[in-house]
């Protein structure tokens, strides 16, 4: 387990995740094909050309699952309940074929449960193109977790 208990996050910290993913036509292929997501702007080359983005574009939902995945380790491996809500979701940026991306959490909100048994945190998630020089952001969204205390705190 590598995930962080209730006690250890701490209101404003920004957790910079080292694990970075170039995204192939594969990842985005099936991710599609997976939850049967047949949009031309993902999946067809011939019809993406004639878009303003001039190519197929990686599915904005696979982007940001990538970056819970990358997030998971630093987070809450082993010490979450459950997530509970992913809001205020944005892709300001489109992610092609091959580019790579990483990710950030900064922790923006944490209290304990009215039972005083767990605790929530809620985390500001943000996804950067790193071969792109300026490192757009593609996605950011917060990420809210049911996170289990330290053992030996109660």
């Amino acid at each position: 387990m590598t995930g962080r208990y209730y006690e250890e996050f701490e209101v404003g910290e920004t957790i910079e995740h080292d694990k970075r993913r170039t995204v192939s036509e594969a990842d985005n292929q099936t991710f599609c094909d997976m939850t049967m997501n047949q949009q031309p702007l993902h999946l067809d080359a011939e019809f993406a050309a004639d878009t303003d983005f001039g190519e197929r574009l990686v599915n904005g939902l696979y982007t940001m699952s990538l970056a819970v995945g990358i997030t998971i380790p630093d987070t809450t491996d082993g010490t979450i309940v459950a997530n509970l809500s992913y809001d205020d979701i944005e892709h300001p940026e489109p992610v092609f074929h091959g580019d790579t991306i990483r990710v950030q959490s900064t922790v923006m909100d944490k209290h304990e449960t009215s039972d005083g048994e767990r605790g929530i945190v809620t985390m500001r998630v943000e996804v950067f193109k790193v071969n792109d020089p300026e490192e757009p952001l593609v996605c950011s969204f917060e990420r809210t977790a049911l996170s289990l205390k330290r053992p030996d705190s109660q």
